[in-house]
């Protein structure tokens, strides 16, 4: 899509404010890769979950509104010494891809899983590998392809 094009994009934002220290970098990079798209977010367009697992619902509620054409979903969750890592990391994920499939808006997945705080520190800092950048890349890529399939 074209600058042009992506000025006409209404893209909305979940984040969570659990592990703010990261997922606040998730955002800036998120809306850093909009702006240099050409889509414009409204800071009123940006809602927080209290957590990841809440962002499918938050998410997919806004996708069913019809106001947003894709939905960036930031959060981050960081392995502890309990299985909590692993069912909210597969709730969450399980959960956009089918709020995504029922609702045939891309909600795209930027939810770090880390071994390490460290390893989401680096994953979310203002730079090329910033993984909210990724999100909000990948859902602007997906709404170009899913225009283009018409």
């Amino acid at each position: 899509m074209t600058q042009e094009l992506n000025a006409s994009l209404r893209i909305a934002v979940v984040v969570s404010r659990f592990n703010a220290e990261v997922t606040d970098g998730l955002l800036k990079g998120a809306l850093l890769e909009l702006g240099e798209r050409g889509v414009t977010v409204d800071l009123a367009h940006v809602y927080t979950a209290p957590g990841a697992f809440e962002i499918p619902l938050i998410a997919q509620s806004l996708a069913k509104t019809g106001r947003f054409d894709g939905v960036v979903c930031l959060g981050c969750v960081i392995k502890g010494d309990t299985a909590h890592f692993e069912y909210i990391s597969e709730a969450a994920s399980s959960g956009l891809m089918n709020a995504s499939l029922a609702t045939g808006v891309p909600l795209t997945f930027g939810i770090l899983t880390t071994y390490t705080d460290e390893q989401a520190i680096l994953r979310s800092r203002d730079d090329a590998h910033n993984k909210g950048r990724e999100a909000a890349a990948a859902c602007v890529e997906s709404l170009a392809v899913l225009k283009a399939i018409g």
